[in-house]
């Protein structure tokens, strides 16, 4: 970030303002989370409240949101490779925020599913242009590190969403727990707008950005996008990952409540403070180690990715089945750091894998891919299951997902 020109003689973005788009992108991704996960501590009180939602109905609440979110995702996808891309993402955040306070007056099922579901308009413009911003902020040296450093809002935003949900459950009420996740959102969305919007590409080189110059526009971006054979195995490794991670995050508070005996208060209180913990080492880990192997083996990013993951599924699944509180604790906080050491790399993998001018796009469609193979059917299909059976025997799916995923992500990186 010392030199102000690219090899071409461009100008870069300014070191200051490449990084307080890097603060705000990470504080929008914070709550982006917060706003997810403050719904799973819910599940109890949603039951028992006048709008009686079942466990399968609880689950098509977080399908609902994935299934917008990864639908308009690919039209994002395209305004953020031609538009403004700051104000798309201050569009983006005020209406997830709004959406998200509008939850908190729901007077019946209906009202409370479309609310949920309309936070995913705002929450993929947010997905599809933000990586996309940051690869044009920063060098190809730091973005492991960097994207590390965007997604180590992961752990703390969804810890957050955890203990506000919880809490703020416990002490006002469901209505109000998404009062508090919605509104802060609304300041962050006018901070957006005074965001740098650089030249597509400003940080690679000029070959590069004029072989990229000739890549499809519009729709036709998801067709070449598509023939990209690494992209695709790295997306579909992401897509059993992401169908794992959306599964149980939904359903942990309900399964330690329920199968473990804890109250709702301390087990969302806890599972938030172990997701800090281990997002924190795992995230700025795996962004510093891929980093530092990028130079010295091909395809790091999924190498790190793949490897950490097919370790994690073990630990997993110890941590599902254990009924001893010191080893399902100690397993479930090795698996989530394994875990999240994959978050900083494999987004890197992804934009370093398409042109230039097509990373918006390339985002919005692996947010596509993964949420309909992904976190679409896992939470409702753990219900059904729960339904059928009971939640202990529902969880069990999530390391083979997992294992998958790993395994994949590997396959991908050893073909490459």
């Amino acid at each position: 970030m010392t030199d102000s020109r690219s090899d071409d003689g461009t100008r870069l973005p300014p070191a200051r303002a490449a990084w307080f788009g890097l603060v705000v992108l990470t504080l929008i991704n914070l709550l982006n989370y917060l706003d997810r996960y403050v719904v799973p501590p819910l599940g109890e009180s949603l039951r028992q409240s006048p709008l009686h939602v079942g466990d399968a109905q609880f689950g098509k609440l977080t399908s609902a949101f994935v299934l917008v979110y990864m639908v308009t995702a690919p039209l994002f996808g395209i305004l953020g490779d031609r538009r403004s891309r700051p104000r798309l993402l201050a569009f983006g955040v005020a209406c997830w925020s709004v959406a998200t306070a509008l939850g908190g007056l729901a007077t019946h099922y209906g009202w409370l599913l479309a609310a949920r579901a309309s936070v995913g308009i705002g929450e993929a413009a947010y997905g599809s242009i933000a990586p996309a911003l940051l690869a044009d902020y920063f060098p190809a040296r730091l973005r492991g590190r960097v994207f590390a450093v965007l997604y180590m809002a992961i752990p703390v935003g969804s810890a957050l969403g955890y203990v506000v949900g919880g809490v703020v459950n416990a002490r006002l009420g469901w209505r109000y727990a998404f009062f508090v996740a919605g509104i802060p959102g609304l300041f962050l969305a006018l901070v957006s707008l005074r965001l740098l919007d650089p030249p597509r590409g400003i940080q690679e080189p000029p070959e590069e950005r004029a072989v990229a110059a000739a890549a499809p526009r519009g729709v036709g971006v998801y067709a070449a996008l598509a023939r990209i054979r690494t992209y695709r195995r790295t997306i579909l490794g992401y897509a059993a990952y992401t169908f794992a991670l959306g599964g149980i995050v939904v359903w942990m508070p309900s399964f330690l409540v329920r199968e473990r005996g804890l109250a709702g208060e301390s087990a969302s209180v806890t599972l938030g403070g172990v997701l800090v913990v281990t997002g924190f080492v795992g995230t700025f880990v795996g962004g510093w180690v891929a980093d530092w192997l990028e130079p010295r083996v091909k395809h790091a990013y999924l190498w790190v990715s793949g490897v950490a993951t097919v370790a994690a599924a073990p630990l997993a699944y110890v941590s599902l089945s254990s009924p001893r509180p010191h080893v399902y604790w100690t397993a479930l906080a090795a698996a989530e750091v394994l875990l999240f050491v994959s978050t900083g790399p494999i987004n890197s993998a992804i934009v370093e894998e398409v042109p230039v001018t097509m990373r918006a796009s390339a985002m919005a469609m692996s947010i596509f891919a993964i949420h309909v193979l992904g976190d679409v059917p896992s939470p409702w299909l753990i219900g059904v299951i729960s339904d059928a059976t009971s939640l202990a025997r529902a969880v069990l799916v999530v390391p083979i997902a997992v294992l998958i995923g790993g395994i994949v992500w590997i396959w991908s990186a050893a073909r490459a």
